[in-house]
């Protein structure tokens, strides 16, 4: 193959990658950290299961209502069942940050994520230093 294909390949690859990321994360529920967003059941819900309770929270508002709420950044999953233990839902959550209002300040190896509404007031650290305050 001359190295033309080779390149086309190599982007068809790639492009062909980042499309199945994308369609990945289409087919999650998204929520935002510390906000909440409503689920609409067409059947009432018996029983509600949070993979990672320390990601996400699932509150029950009414048999057909449940109010998911994004805790720390992450990915978990959700399994709802109905009375006779069918699942009704069983889905990923992905929790990350409102991208909208955040400035993120990097000083070599350190990175700070500052959430500005309005204020902007540190949100997340990743690096050496966030490393010595665990």
């Amino acid at each position: 193959m001359p190295s033309n294909g080779k390149t086309v390949f190599f982007a068809w690859v790639i492009a062909a990658l980042t499309a199945s990321a994308a369609s990945a994360q289409e087919d999650m529920l998204r929520v935002y950290m510390d906000h909440a967003r409503v689920l609409k059941l067409d059947r009432p819900v018996s029983k509600v299961i949070v993979g990672n309770s320390k990601v996400a929270d699932a509150t029950v508002a009414d048999s057909k209502t449940i109010v998911l709420t994004g805790r720390s950044f992450g990915t978990t999953n959700i399994v709802l069942l109905d009375g006779a233990g069918n699942a009704i839902l069983d889905d990923r959550i992905l929790v990350s940050i409102d991208e909208g209002n955040t400035v993120r300040v990097y000083r070599q190896t350190e990175r700070s994520v500052l959430s500005c509404t309005p204020n902007c007031e540190q949100h997340s650290q990743q690096g050496e230093a966030a490393a010595a305050t665990n």
